[in-house]
C-alpha cells in the first residue's frame, strides 16, 4: 500500500483529498499548521471514511520537522497543497506570500529528493497571466499579474530546474482553474477563517444571511455580462485529477504538467443566478471596483489531461451550486 503525505490537509482541497485517498485504498498522513483551517475537519473525514487520519501539526516549510517525519516512515508521494491562495491578499501582503509559499515548496522538494518520494504540486491557472488566447493550453506563455500567481510560477520554474538536474525525480504540476462545490455528504467543504476570498463561500454565506451582500469585483470587463469569466470545477472532479496524476507518476514519467478545468467559462453573475435558481434562495450583490490582479476571462483546454491521464470533469454547474449550498446548510446546523 502506498503512503501519501498531504500538506495543507485540513484545508478545503486537502480534506477532500484525504477522503478520496482513503476511499482509493491509500495510506495517508496529514500535515497542516492550521493557519486557515481547523483540525475538526479530520473528524468529518473520519465520519465519511471510517478511518482516522494521522495528523502532524507543523509547518510544511519546517525542514527539521519534515526531515524527522520523512525519516520515520516511507512516504511514496507528497501532494502539496500547503500555501496561501488569495489574489487580493497577495497584492496587499506580497512578502508573506513569497515566504510561505516558496519556503514550503522548497522544503518539500528537498524531502522528496532526499527520500525518493514523488510529488504532486498544487499550481494554478494564474501562471498564464493575461490570456493571449482561450481556451488556455499548457503551451500558453507563462507570466503572472499578481504575487500569488508569481509564487506558483516561480515554484513551477524551480521544479523544472530540479527535474532537469534529477531526471529520476517524478513530479506532477497540476494547474487548477476555480475549485468550487463540496463533498456530497455535506460534511466537508470550503470553510475559510474570517472573510472569504473565493467566490463560492462568499455566495453561500450571503445566501445564508451571514454576509449582507456579495461584492462583485467589476462589471466592465470585455465579457458577455461585464463580470469576470472563470472555469469553475467541482472539487471532487479536481481531486479525481490528483488520483489520476498519482497513478501516472507510478509509471515514472519525470516532470508532467496538466490543466485541471472543465473547458467551460462561466461569469460571476451567471454563477450567482444559477445558485439562486437551483437552491431557491436570494443572493444580494453589489458591483464594486475591479480587484487588483484579476483578469477578464480564464478557462482551460483540458484535453491534455484527458489524453494523458484519462481524466475529465464529470460534474456541471448545477452540481457545484447544489453541493456548495448543502455544505453551507450542514455547517450552520452544527
Amino acid at each position: 500500500m502506498s503512503t501519501i503525505l498531504v500538506t495543507g490537509g485540513t484545508g478545503y482541497l486537502g480534506s477532500h483529498m484525504l477522503t478520496e485517498l482513503v476511499r482509493q485504498g491509500y495510506d495517508t498522513l496529514c500535515v497542516d499548521n492550521l493557519h486557515n483551517s481547523s483540525p475538526a475537519v479530520l473528524d468529518a473525514v473520519r465520519t465519511i471514511t471510517g478511518k482516522a487520519i494521522p495528523f502532524i501539526k507543523a509547518d510544511a516549510a519546517d525542514t527539521a520537522v519534515m526531515d524527522k517525519l520523512f525519516s520515520s516512515r516511507r512516504i511514496d508521494a507528497v501532494i502539496h497543497f500547503a500555501g496561501h491562495k488569495a489574489v487580493g491578499e497577495s497584492v496587499a501582503h506580497p512578502l508573506m506570500y513569497y515566504r510561505n509559499n516558496y519556503d514550503s515548496a522548497l522544503t518539500m522538494l528537498e524531502m522528496c529528493l532526499k527520500y525518493g518520494s514523488a510529488l504532486v504540486f498544487s499550481s494554478s491557472a494564474t501562471v498564464y497571466g493575461v490570456p493571449h488566447f482561450l481556451p488556455l493550453t499548457e503551451e500558453h506563455p507563462l507570466s503572472a499579474v499578481n504575487p500569488y500567481g508569481r509564487t506558483k510560477l516561480y515554484i513551477e520554474e524551480t521544479i523544472r530546474d530540479v527535474s532537469a538536474a534529477h531526471p529520476d525525480f517524478n513530479v506532477s504540476i497540476l494547474r487548477y482553474f476555480n475549485p468550487v462545490g463540496a463533498h456530497e455528504s455535506g460534511l466537508i467543504g470550503e470553510n475559510p477563517n474570517g472573510i472569504p476570498n473565493n467566490l463560492m463561500p462568499f455566495v453561500c454565506q450571503t445566501a445564508a444571511g451571514i454576509r449582507k451582500e456579495l461584492h462583485v469585483f467589476g462589471n466592465d470587463y470585455d465579457t458577455p455580462d461585464g463580470t469576470g469569466v472563470r472555469d469553475f470545477i467541482h472539487v471532487t472532479d479536481l481531486i479525481a485529477g490528483h488520483i489520476a496524476a498519482l497513478k501516472k507518476l507510478e509509471t515514472r514519467p519525470g516532470c508532467i504538467i496538466h490543466n485541471l478545468g472543465t473547458g467551460q467559462g462561466t461569469s460571476v453573475l451567471e454563477m450567482v443566478r444559477r445558485f439562486e435558481e437551483i437552491n431557491g434562495v436570494r443572493v444580494p450583490y453589489r458591483i464594486v471596483e475591479r480587484r487588483p490582479g484579476d483578469v477578464a476571462s480564464c478557462y482551460a483546454d483540458p484535453s491534455k489531461a484527458r489524453r494523458e491521464l484519462g481524466w475529465e470533469a464529470q460534474k456541471g454547474l448545477d452540481d457545484m451550486v447544489r453541493d456548495s449550498w448543502l455544505w453551507q446548510q450542514h455547517s450552520m446546523a452544527r
